[in-house]
């Protein structure tokens, strides 16, 4: 892997994805595919992504029943992505029938709190405490339940490895000192989010809306 950056490539044009990857490609570790890329183009839209040569991850955030989850993940094992995510709201046994049916070289990592989420927006799901408190259970819960590692912010990844040394860590919704928030609520910069013990960052309209996406991937891994 080049890099600990992976770009999201959140578009449902599959051109626009390439072109974009293409140019990227020898300044990231790896893309990152969502739910809107894979609705519109299919398990052959991955594989047309995956022939360009990087690490795929597959952010689908899969959370249903166990078996459903579970013959989801079977179905997918054709993609051999590189990184798949499900929802640690699932419960342990969803996780464990997850990571179970997943191919040996994927790493299972399971969503903890959604960093477009704010702990009052937690509230009005019912969940008490703030997002820390439930980031580290869900992180323990993920852990105890065999899964590779968690997706959290920024603000939470030093206290999730802390609970887990040797879990793998995604940290989304990085951005550069520079650029706006948009719809994250929770944010870091790439250099703090490493620092606090991030194992990949993901970017992406820092990079995918920039007037020169390889320029801006290229900055980023600058300061890194």
């Amino acid at each position: 892997m080049k890099g600990p950056v992976f770009v999201a490539l959140d578009t449902v044009d599959p051109e626009r994805a390439r072109s974009i990857a293409a140019q990227v490609r020898n300044h990231v570790g790896g893309i990152k595919l969502g739910l809107e890329y894979f609705c519109a183009n299919g398990p052959s839209g991955v594989l047309a992504m995956a022939e360009l040569g990087l690490p795929i991850f597959l952010d689908l955030k899969l959370h249903d029943i166990p078996n459903t989850v579970a013959k989801a993940v079977q179905a997918l094992r054709p993609l051999q992505p590189a990184i798949l995510t499900v929802h640690a709201g699932g419960g342990r046994a969803m996780l464990e029938d997850a990571k179970a049916a997943a191919p040996s070289g994927t790493k299972v990592v399971a969503v903890t709190v959604l960093t477009s989420l704010d702990d009052e927006d937690l509230a009005e799901t019912g969940v008490r405490g703030d997002s820390h408190a439930q980031v580290g259970r869900l992180t323990e819960l993920a852990r105890d339940a065999g899964l590779d590692g968690v997706v959290c912010s920024g603000r939470e990844v030093a206290a999730a490895k802390r609970l887990w040394p040797a879990g793998f860590f995604v940290v989304p919704g990085v951005r550069p000192a520079e650029a706006g928030a948009g719809d994250q609520k929770r944010v870091m910069t790439p250099r703090d989010a490493l620092d606090q013990g991030a194992s990949i960052l993901v970017v992406g309209r820092p990079i995918t809306q920039a007037a020169d996406p390889d320029e801006a991937a290229r900055a980023i891994a600058a300061t890194l």
